[in-house]
């Protein structure tokens, strides 16, 4: 099993890294991991809400305690409960679930942002917060 940072820094996004860094604990197929969660990179789209990393980890909390059926509330309720442990130790650790806090404010929409993020080494930030995330999911699904 690769490591979510090691997938982070091999080219996928955040949410792509921390997701599929679960993919062979939920005997899910990797491909399919990445491309579900494509779309939440950089806070959704470079949207910069809520970090693509807590994202993925919720997206492998989902799939693991996730409910299938309209008559289980206690699973609906398990998974809230290990998504809001994942949020806020995620928070305490990094200051914020939000990319563009996280990020000091950078906006990854315009070609400016994504320069300054690159000028300032904001890889490094971002690589801690899939790690972390990472991390924390283990420990909710151990």
């Amino acid at each position: 099993m690769t490591n979510a940072a090691e997938i982070f820094q091999s080219g996928f996004n955040c949410a792509q890294a921390v997701f599929s860094s679960f993919a062979d604990e939920l005997e899910l197929d990797r491909d399919t991991a990445l491309k579900i969660a494509t779309g939440f990179g950089a806070g959704m789209a470079r949207h910069q809400e809520v970090c693509g990393a807590v994202t993925g980890g919720i997206m492998a909390l989902g799939y693991r305690y996730g409910r299938s059926s309209k008559d289980d509330a206690s699973a609906t309720a398990k998974t809230y409960q290990k998504v809001n442990e994942l949020m806020n130790r995620f928070e305490e650790e990094n200051g914020s679930c939000l990319c563009k806090m996280i990020l000091d404010g950078i906006d990854l929409r315009t070609e400016d942002g994504q320069r300054a993020f690159s000028a300032q080494d904001k890889m490094s930030v971002c690589t801690k917060c899939v790690s972390d995330a990472e991390r924390i999911v283990k420990s909710l699904m151990s």
